[in-house]
């Protein structure tokens, strides 16, 4: 049986093709993936990310934990701010990636992946050793994600809290047509926008207030595929893709959230010996230069040789041409290299490039 958000009915009632997304039953297009995606790098999109779990970390010794357990640096947190941050196993591979709100300095509010949250709530529950507690709340959020450069006109028609003093990676919490929200600014598009958490018996309402008053702007709903090619066209890395429980936040090229001078966490002793010792492998970008699609798991070779895999791939709407991330040897992932993407079992030539490959205008 599988998990419905809140919205599933609002879905269903736009004609959205639904899908199984890792148990959930969720819309993977409406008016069509292009015509989605390119409305929120145009206007602005919509989208259900309900499936989401949240996981809470409160008492007064919660810093402890959060730090403990996060590769980033949690005391650097202002009350209001977000980071992105890794969970890892004890060898540095990825529990998860996730993004750390600091409610308060006995309160931290995480946002995990829908798949792991069981997961994730476990692995930090089974380390906590300080005087805090950890709670599984998933169950007490919806999430709506409108994403885009008309976003912040479209939500600030329904809210007194006054957006544009929320930057980037910060949050507020205030109120959505007269409901309760915690109103953060960050996205997984690469545009602006914002993430509404509601209680899920507000969450259709608040839905359907969003598409009206967004409708003048160009505000469409947006499926899960849109999600897929702008987040892909950012460079944001995706839980089973790009990392793993197999590959450290050094090799993703995420060495940024990795603060390894904060003091113990978990993971810290194999990414110092990757950093001393140097990293065997590295996530670098591609563009294809023949015809085809390096699509997930398809083989890179080098010189004719096997040497790396595909992570995410496929058309960049917005750039028009074939894109993805792959895994090469360390040496080798630098941009500029001429590789071949195996597709059907024919190698297709391909060059490596930078990641991300699109950035919005500021």
């Amino acid at each position: 049986m599988l998990k419905q958000t809140p919205l599933n009915a609002a879905h269903r009632a736009l004609g959205a093709r639904m899908v199984d997304f890792g148990g959930w039953d969720m819309p993977v297009q409406y008016s069509g993936i292009l015509d989605e995606h390119n409305t929120v790098r145009t206007a602005a999109g919509l989208f259900d990310v309900s499936h989401m779990g949240e996981i809470e970390v409160r008492g007064p010794e919660a810093l402890q934990l959060v730090n403990y357990v996060t590769t980033n640096n949690a005391a650097k947190l202002a009350a209001g701010q977000v980071h992105y941050s890794g969970l890892l196993y004890e060898h540095g591979g990825f529990v998860d990636d996730i993004l750390v709100h600091k409610v308060a300095g006995d309160h931290y509010f995480l946002c995990v992946n829908a798949s792991n949250q069981d997961k994730d709530y476990e692995h930090i529950a089974a380390h906590n050793r300080w005087n805090c507690s950890v709670e599984n709340h998933g169950e007490r959020y919806a999430q709506i994600a409108v994403q885009g450069p008309r976003a912040i006109e479209i939500l600030q028609k329904l809210t007194a809290t006054d957006l544009s003093a929320i930057h980037y990676y910060w949050f507020a919490d205030g109120e959505v047509s007269g409901a309760p929200a915690r109103i953060a600014r960050t996205g997984y598009t690469g545009e602006d926008g914002f993430e509404i958490y509601v209680d899920p018996g507000q969450a259709e309402a608040r839905w359907n207030e969003l598409l009206d008053a967004g409708r003048e702007s160009g505000l469409k709903p947006a499926g899960l595929g849109a999600r897929n090619t702008l987040r892909m066209e950012a460079g944001m890395a995706l839980y089973g893709h790009e990392i793993d429980a197999s590959i450290s936040p050094l090799e993703a090229g995420l060495q940024w959230i990795v603060k390894l001078d904060k003091g113990d966490f978990l993971g810290k002793a194999p990414l110092e010996r990757q950093k001393a010792e140097g990293l065997k492998r590295k996530l670098i970008g591609f563009e294809m230069r023949g015809r085809g699609i390096g699509r997930d798991g398809y083989e890179v070779r080098v010189a004719g040789e096997p040497a790396g895999w595909v992570t995410s791939g496929g058309p960049s709407p917005t750039l028009n041409k074939n894109i993805g991330m792959c895994y090469l040897p360390a040496a080798q992932a630098q941009p500029g290299l001429a590789i071949e993407i195996v597709v059907r079992n024919q190698p297709v030539e391909a060059v490596t490039i930078p990641i991300p490959f699109y950035k919005r205008a500021k």
